[in-house]
């Protein structure tokens, strides 16, 4: 995974020098397709380890930087695409004969890989996989059919807020799970450790990763509490307004 992972960075970041390059120097900006010609002619016969890994990776990777690229100037206020670090929101992209069975899915050029929770049966044509804090995740898409759930009441107000997440006008509340705050000592901890490690060596990277894992359960618990609030209005009110004015702590 860490090896497709770096195929597609070293093409993003590729594709990327070569696009600014070629603007630079006043040409038409290359599309993908274009990229990937390249890419086979000059970069893949100089880098055997590119045949280590799917093709997708690195083709998914110049659609993704060709897509950036149009977003610059459809999308007012987006930036210039930027350069791929190591181990920065590793990712990638794989399509082909992939199969899934309970907790177990294979895939191209990878083979079985075992998921720490039960996977819905179905039969993807395409994945995402991606690196979060030291753990690989898989993204897919499945066939879904809504179902009408009865409704408590036809409407309801929410007041996102401070000191409460949510007041509903019924009345009822949902607490502010405050995670940030309830983490910054373990959080300081962990800093201050992180800037007494010497750069680059192994025991810097290890206390890298709790900081990351402290972070993420962070952003775990805050999802946590916005799902199941989104779910439970959603499921038993026909219509939701809202005032928002919350600030995470």
């Amino acid at each position: 995974m860490a090896k497709h992972a770096g195929v597609a960075r070293h093409a993003w970041n590729w594709g990327l020098a070569t696009c600014k390059e070629t603007l630079e120097a006043g040409g038409k900006l290359p599309s993908a397709i274009d990229l990937h010609k390249r890419l086979v002619a000059e970069v893949k016969s100089q880098n055997p380890w590119y045949y280590e890994v799917s093709k997708c990776s690195p083709q998914e990777a110049l659609r993704h930087l060709s897509k950036a690229f149009k977003r610059v100037w459809q999308v007012k206020g987006t930036g210039f695409p930027k350069f791929k670090k190591k181990n920065v929101k590793d990712s990638f992209y794989l399509e082909g004969s992939i199969k899934i069975s309970g907790y177990w899915v294979k895939l191209p050029r990878i083979g079985w890989v075992k998921s720490h929770e039960q996977l819905p049966p179905a039969h993807p044509k395409n994945v995402t996989v991606g690196k979060r804090a030291g753990d690989w995740y898989i993204a897919f898409k499945i066939d879904f059919e809504p179902q009408v759930t009865p409704k408590i009441r036809e409407r309801i107000g929410v007041d996102v807020g401070i000191k409460t997440l949510a007041t509903l006008s019924d009345g009822k509340t949902y607490p502010n799970p405050k995670a940030y705050r309830q983490a910054q000592k373990k959080l300081a901890q962990l800093q201050k450790e992180l800037c007494r490690r010497q750069k680059g060596g192994k025991n810097r990277e290890k206390t890298k990763l709790k900081l990351a894992k402290a972070h993420r359960r962070i952003a775990n618990i805050r999802a946590d509490h916005l799902h199941k609030l989104t779910t439970y209005l959603a499921k038993n009110h026909s219509e939701v307004k809202m005032g928002l004015r919350s600030l995470w702590l």
